[in-house]
């Protein structure tokens, strides 16, 4: 055998070991779904197509690399990433930018970053970290500290104001301490001292906030105002029926009824589309995402690696559930994209991120154990 063919074998396979082939191929299935729905969205339109696939080959290419980094890498790099998040986030309220009346964006010259979504990944790294020193001693102080932590960037980032975004960072930090051990009589608690706090909690909220929430129990109170988003995806989702109209064939997509159509409210394309079918396909992929997800946090050999994988499975489940609830109208409009299916380069990279840390947890399981 040539000896350099025998090399090129050993890189190639080096190049592939980190790779998870059952996730990456889960992934890649809702991908190619997510491009052809934002191609229909977009009426044929190659800029936003073609951008998307960019965009996923630079995510891809990052998951690759991560999925090379050790865990106790991927350890190191909690606290200086959070840090550098909260930083980033007080900066957005002194150097961002106000778009539509939110101040999400930080210009930084060549172009502009939304600080807030780097939270998503380094929430759950920071507090999957502080829980791996205190693992032998965890007491009631260490998760009342954990809360603090997550605390901070939830209201940094809710007071842009970006509830979207702060649902999803509160939902991975809150799976986080909850996979530590939270006992359910704290749980039980803080959703009952909840409750009472609605009336206060309701009275914080911006007037548009409060209006989506009204608007869902009632989308005919303003169905040209609030309500148009909920009442034009529900009659899309709806006339689907079981098998679709078919691909490109969409009438609410192609006549300009849906808003935000390939990002936010894609789901309602795909489902005018493709109908009830389409719609199972799509979530038993979700399903087996997440399964695989968590069968990774089960096969995890430290406390660091199972809540990390743990909380990707059910951040991923709640990316999904959030956004189909809220185009199916049966939660408020929060502004959630749909997980490797709706427009955006910062969405796509944050999900293959995580993607790429549930691929370094499994394939250096057996270092870790040694």
């Amino acid at each position: 055998m040539n000896p350099w063919f025998g090399k090129i074998q050993h890189y190639a396979r080096q190049s592939i070991a980190h790779i998870d082939f059952p996730l990456f191929a889960i992934a890649l299935a809702i991908l190619g779904i997510g491009m052809l729905t934002i191609n229909s969205a977009t009426h044929g339109g190659v800029d936003r197509t073609l951008s998307n696939a960019m965009h996923a080959g630079f995510a891809i290419a990052l998951m690759w690399l991560i999925a090379r980094l050790p865990p106790p890498k991927l350890m190191r790099t909690a606290v200086p990433l959070y840090l550098l998040g909260i930083v980033l986030l007080v900066a957005v309220f002194i150097f961002g930018i106000k778009i539509n009346g939110a101040r999400r964006w930080l210009p930084l010259g060549f172009t502009r970053v939304q600080p807030a979504e780097m939270m998503k990944i380094a929430m759950p790294l920071m507090l999957a970290w502080y829980f791996q020193q205190y693992e032998a001693v965890l007491k009631l102080r260490h998760y009342a500290f954990a809360a603090l932590l997550l605390l901070v960037p939830f209201a940094l980032i809710a007071k842009q104001p970006d509830l979207g975004t702060a649902i999803l960072v509160g939902a991975a930090g809150f799976y986080v301490i909850f996979l530590a051990g939270l006992p359910w009589k704290i749980i039980v608690a803080l959703l009952v001292a909840c409750g009472s706090a609605a009336p206060f909690l309701w009275n914080l909220l911006h007037d548009y906030q409060r209006k989506r929430i009204l608007t869902l129990i009632d989308p005919t109170s303003d169905p040209l105002g609030a309500g148009y988003h909920i009442i034009q995806a529900t009659i899309a989702i709806g006339s689907g029926g079981i098998f679709g109209k078919g691909y490109l064939n969409g009438t609410q997509t192609h006549l300009e009824f849906i808003p935000e159509k390939h990002t936010d409210f894609i789901f309602a394309v795909f489902s005018e589309e493709w109908g009830l079918l389409g719609n199972s396909v799509l979530l038993a992929l979700y399903f087996l995402l997440i399964l695989r997800s968590l069968m990774i946090a089960a096969a995890a050999p430290t406390l660091f690696s199972r809540l990390l994988a743990g909380t990707i499975g059910l951040v991923f489940f709640t990316y999904a559930f959030v956004n189909i609830g809220m185009v199916s109208g049966i939660l408020p409009v929060v502004g959630v994209p749909l997980p490797l299916v709706s427009y955006g380069g910062t969405a796509l990279v944050t999900i293959f991120v995580c993607i790429g840390i549930l691929m370094s947890i499994h394939s250096h399981r057996m270092m870790l154990k040694k």
